[in-house]
C-alpha cells in the first residue's frame, strides 16, 4: 500500500478531470479557467487556513461583459483538503477533490444550488 500524500500536480490532475466531465457547455468554458494547487491559502484569505479547501478568483460568467477578458483561476489547497479527507473518513480523496473543484467552478458559472446538485451528488 502506498502511504505517500498526493502531490499538488496529482490534485490538479484530479481537478482537471472533474472539470472536463462537466456537461456541455460548462466543460468547454471550464477549459478556459486555470486550475492551481498550493499547499496553503495566502495568509490574508482565511483566519484558519485549514477551513479553506478551495477558492475561485475571477469574474463569474454571469457578470462578465461581452469583451471582458479576465484570468479566472480555481485554487485548491492541498493541506486543508488532505486534512478534511482524513477527518471525514467516508469519501475517497478523488471524491473530495471533485467536490471542492465543482464548488469552486460553481462560483465561476454562477450556478444555483439545483444546478450544482445535478453535477455534484455530495449531499445524497
Amino acid at each position: 500500500m502506498d502511504y505517500t500524500a498526493p502531490t499538488n500536480d496529482q490534485i490538479a490532475e484530479l481537478a482537471r478531470k472533474t472539470a472536463d466531465h462537466f456537461p456541455a457547455p460548462f466543460n468547454e468554458h471550464a477549459r478556459a479557467v486555470a486550475i492551481c494547487v498550493d499547499d496553503w491559502p495566502e495568509d490574508d484569505e482565511e483566519d484558519d487556513p485549514y477551513t479553506l479547501t478551495g477558492l475561485y478568483v475571477g469574474v463569474p460568467l454571469t457578470q462578465k461583459g461581452f469583451a471582458e477578458s479576465v484570468d479566472d483561476t480555481v485554487w485548491l489547497f492541498r493541506r486543508p483538503i488532505i486534512d478534511e479527507w482524513a477527518e471525514r473518513g467516508d469519501v475517497t480523496f478523488a471524491e473530495l477533490v471533485a467536490h471542492v473543484t465543482t464548488h469552486e467552478f460553481a462560483h465561476h458559472f454562477g450556478w444555483t444550488d439545483d444546478q450544482i446538485a445535478t453535477i455534484d451528488r455530495w449531499w445524497e
